[in-house]
């Protein structure tokens, strides 16, 4: 009640003032025109212009929103609102008084009069309206300080954003920043001024510039910026001992995606350390379009993924299996959202039910095979034996089973760089799979293939979620070993392979996709920290918890000795010499005997069976788990 009152005691201020400066400008017009000469002979046309003014004037000026608006934060868009206006009523005002003159109200009425009211009135009204914002300005500027050091800020990017840090500064002293500069690459901005700050270098001279300059912190205001760029400034800025911050995107801001923990959301991408792999649509075109195609593990985090690129090319029909009625719930609506008119048959199954999967596949007739279900977090297969065996294992042999018995043409298997050398469960059950995958298609001769990959960033159950949440929560960020080393992909990146290797592969192949370098994971958790706008070590602190059961410091994507080659896509490669894979009959004894142990519950067995089929596998030499480390 009382913010109402005052409001409508600043707009009959505003009006009243408005009021006034029209009889100002008309008599002004008057004086200006005449210059005192028969200017009484002329002021009867004057009192019916200042009437006429001050009743359509105001009007004009409400109709255009004058009297709504906060003129505190006038911009531009105000300056051509108030030009509006003023010109309409101005226009509306000159056709009257131009009437009424023709109707002989008034006898005598310079007409030039009417141009010069106009421009005074746009001087008035539009300057009345600036010495208000002024005044909010300066009074925000008046504001006393908090007490304590004024840290200086250096802004790297002098665009719309950088400028917008800078003028939300000046106008907030409790902040206790100051801007002493910008850094922008653009060669029109040197040497120039923004809200009276300098732009005082480019990117390449952050370095010289906070040896040289007294700068307490960095504020990245280019919310467009790719990784890279964000951590080379963040790099050079660790390495001088300041700290540094990004500042998001507007519509970061409007989403809800920034919140008091973080200032950016983190592209997956910024963490590779290297480019996105690209696909070859053309022949991905060509394997995909058209045909019957059925997804294992549809629900998770890479089947939807593969589920949303496959809808992109027209199969005839898609077939989502999972065992999670919730996930593939969610991966159906996805693809209806996006697909309407995509036929779509979700499927709620147990891979390691083979009746219902013969059934399946008799009914759906698919041509194209991905399988991706699997139970893949490390730890805890380690506590779970027998559930990675019968899934991984027995699951996949039963989907190959049923793939053959219905005449697929294509099946792509998803496997892990666990499996080469395998130290855990999950790794070593992958790689027991590979060769049932590998045996069917030397005996098939049909286009049956392998792809392996390194972890995947944002899936579930992979570091970066769990990074993300612990800082979300303030930290600590938990890694088992400063040493340990992985390679990584994005899912986008991972279902591109895959729908490669379908399309490139004819049978008994391994592909592999060139992911550079191993990434250090204290790498990859300083980097997440930094381009979430914190600093590791005073912001969220980092703790070591140990190697847990199953892993290893650095992960493999062939047997040491193996050769690769290249293929028809520069980022995919294939394992040049065949794998290693039993005779048929002694492998399905393996499964066999796996699947008869994993019924009994006889977890040591297992672990010795694996070591004895896999070539170079030390799953027995893993140490139990320990339940609190699963994490």
């Amino acid at each position: 009640m009382n913010i109402k009152s005052r409001l409508n005691i600043r707009n009959r201020f505003v009006i009243l003032i408005d009021l006034l400066l029209t009889i100002a400008s008309v008599m002004g017009a008057y004086a200006l025109r005449l210059e005192g000469t028969y200017f009484y002979f002329y002021l009867p046309s004057a009192y019916w212009l200042i009437a006429v003014s001050l009743i359509i004037k105001p009007m004009t000026y409400y109709l255009f929103g004058l009297y709504r608006r906060q003129w505190a934060y006038a911009s531009t868009n105000e300056l051509k609102l108030i030009s509006m206006a003023v010109t309409v009523a101005s226009a509306i005002v000159s056709a009257v008084m131009i009437a009424l003159y023709s109707a002989q109200f008034f006898i005598g009425f310079p007409r030039s009069t009417l141009a010069i009211d106009w421009v005074l009135s746009l001087i008035g009204i539009g300057g009345f309206r600036l010495s208000m914002r002024l005044i909010a300005e300066s009074q925000a500027s008046g504001v006393k300080r908090p007490a304590g050091r004024v840290r200086n800020v250096l802004v790297v990017g002098a665009g719309d954003a950088g400028a917008l840090v800078v003028r939300e500064i000046q106008k907030n002293p409790q902040l206790s920043l100051r801007p002493i500069g910008y850094l922008d690459d653009e060669q029109a901005k040197q040497k120039h001024q923004i809200y009276s700050i300098p732009v005082i270098g480019k990117l390449a001279d952050l370095d010289h510039v906070l040896n040289t300059r007294p700068v307490d912190e960095v504020i990245i205001a280019i919310p467009s910026a790719g990784g890279r760029m964000v951590r080379m400034v963040t790099d050079i800025c660790r390495l001088n001992g300041v700290p540094s911050r990004s500042m998001p995107g507007i519509y970061e801001l409007l989403g809800g995606k920034v919140s008091v923990s973080r200032l950016r959301e983190v592209d997956i991408t910024d963490l590779l350390r290297r480019e996105p792999v690209q696909i070859q649509n053309e022949l991905i075109g060509a394997s995909l379009s058209g045909k019957r195609v059925l997804v294992t593990g549809a629900g998770g985090s890479i089947g939807r993924e593969i589920c949303l690129q496959i809808a992109r090319w027209g199969p005839s029909e898609l077939v989502l299996l999972g065992h999670g009625e919730n996930s593939i719930f969610e991966a159906l609506l996805d693809l209806q959202d996006n697909y309407p008119s995509l036929p779509l048959q979700p499927v709620i199954a147990d891979i390691r039910d083979l009746p219902r999967l013969l059934t399946i596949m008799k009914n759906h007739r698919p041509q194209v095979i991905f399988h991706t279900a699997a139970h893949k977090h490390v730890p805890l297969m380690e506590a779970n034996v027998e559930e990675a065996v019968t899934n991984n294992i027995i699951g996949t042999r039963n989907v190959v089973e049923a793939a053959g018995a219905c005449d697929v043409e294509r099946l792509v298997m998803i496997s892990s760089d666990k499996a080469i050398r395998p130290v855990s469960v999950m790794g070593a059950t992958k790689r027991v799979a590979e060769m049932i995958v590998l045996d069917a298609a030397f005996r098939t001769g049909r286009a049956y293939s392998i792809v392996r990959f390194g972890n995947v960033l944002g899936s579930r159950g992979s570091v970066v979620p769990l990074f993300k949440r612990q800082i979300a929560h303030g930290g600590p960020v938990t890694i088992t070993h400063p040493d340990m080393k992985r390679y990584f992909m994005t899912i986008p990146e991972a279902v591109h392979l895959v729908l490669q290797a379908a399309a490139m592969g004819q049978g008994g192949e391994v592909f592999l996709l060139n992911m550079g370098q191993q990434v250090r994971i204290l790498d990859l958790a300083e980097d997440l920290i930094r381009l979430s706008g914190l600093e590791p070590g005073k912001d969220i602190e980092i703790d070591f918890t140990g190697i847990r059961p199953g892993e290893k410091l650095s992960e493999d994507l062939w047997d040491e000795g193996m050769r690769y080659q290249p293929t028809a896509h520069p980022e995919i490669f294939r394992v040049e010499e065949e794998e290693t894979v039993p005779a048929a009959s002694s492998l399905q004894q393996t499964v066999d005997e796996l699947l008869r142990l994993a019924q009994d519950g006889e977890k040591v067995a297992i672990l010795d069976l694996l070591d004895a089929t896999i070539p170079s596998a030390a799953v027995r030499a893993t140490p139990p788990p320990d339940l609190t480390s699963l994490v």
